[in-house]
């Protein structure tokens, strides 16, 4: 793979893309950050948003396409989508790793209790983890 870094301007822009080749043929761009968030209209990739826990008690739709594409149960998806390790969570609950890591299994039977700590652990409300 060769490269060449050139400088271009778009509707007025300059970008200075490095220019991947693969057989002599044009395979990846690479620009800088700046450059790359100026030609998305500046809309951060959900990586970059910061989570929303809604106070109406809905679960954000994020949450639920982790469900749905990963195979997770709720736990694990409102954890990772809040970006909470399982070593964080497991400490605020006051439990060893391993423990939670059990609870966060699809078919899961968590306690009612249990869940009630799961979700002041996670910031979130009962019903928002009770589904």
């Amino acid at each position: 793979m060769t490269t060449r870094t050139e400088s271009r301007t778009r509707i007025g822009r300059d970008l200075h893309p490095t220019i991947l080749e693969a057989d002599g043929k044009p395979a990846f761009v690479v620009l800088p950050y700046s450059e790359y968030l100026a030609l998305t209209g500046n809309r951060p990739t959900l990586s970059h948003r910061p989570p929303r826990v809604p106070t109406d008690g809905t679960i954000p739709h994020e949450v639920v396409s982790l469900m749905a594409n990963n195979g997770w149960g709720i736990v694990r998806a409102w954890r990772e989508y809040l970006g909470v390790t399982q070593v964080q969570m497991a400490s605020r609950l006051g439990i060893r790793q391993p423990s939670y890591a059990a609870m966060e299994a699809p078919a899961a039977k968590i306690k009612k209790i249990t869940r009630e700590r799961i979700a002041n652990a996670l910031g979130v409300q009962f019903d928002q983890i009770d589904v």
